[in-house]
């Protein structure tokens, strides 16, 4: 078993405390997932289905962090943490070569940064906006629906997290 070090959402409390407490329950998920792993084992691609790496999806959901929060809800221009390949794709999955205490230190700033957000919102009913110009996209989201979204992102990779896990070293966990 994975030792579990995370923080339990609340159960009774407000709408903000409730979301915000699940969210971090999930990071924590993810942080437990890949506790205690070699870079090596970080980078591993451990099942033959799929490219995934625990790396990789740290990386990614710094990514995915920081365009949610800091760039829809906080209203900043951020752009990506690593480079685009030739053709304009992201770079995140690709880790053969990335370094853990980076992309590490990367997802928890960025989460600080995304909890700073949150905290400093009026209410969930704070909007912010996603514009990709060449896509033709202009929407507006709540925080409510970040905050929403980001559980069911976290949820969602933290099932490939421990797929991947357990592949690696045997080690299952909720």
């Amino acid at each position: 078993m994975l030792d579990e070090q995370r923080t339990l959402p609340v159960q009774v409390g407000d709408e903000r405390a409730t979301l915000t407490s699940i969210l971090q329950y999930q990071r924590d998920t993810l942080m437990m997932k890949c506790a205690g792993l070699t870079a090596e084992q970080l980078r591993s691609q451990a099942l033959p289905s799929t490219s995934l790496t625990l790396l990789g999806l740290v990386r990614h959901l710094a990514e995915v962090e920081r365009g949610w929060f800091r760039n829809v809800v906080g209203g900043e221009d951020v752009r990506g943490y690593w480079p685009r390949d030739a053709a304009g794709r992201p770079t995140e999955w690709e880790v053969a070569d990335a370094d853990p205490q980076e992309a590490f230190a990367t997802w928890e700033r960025t989460c600080e940064l995304s909890r700073a957000i949150v905290d400093a919102a009026a209410s969930l009913d704070v909007t912010g906006r996603y514009v990709d110009e060449a896509r033709g996209i202009d929407e507006t989201y709540s925080l409510h629906y970040v905050l929403t979204h980001m559980i069911e992102e976290y949820a969602r990779h933290n099932g490939h997290a421990d797929l991947l896990r357990e592949a690696i070293d045997g080690a299952t966990g909720e």
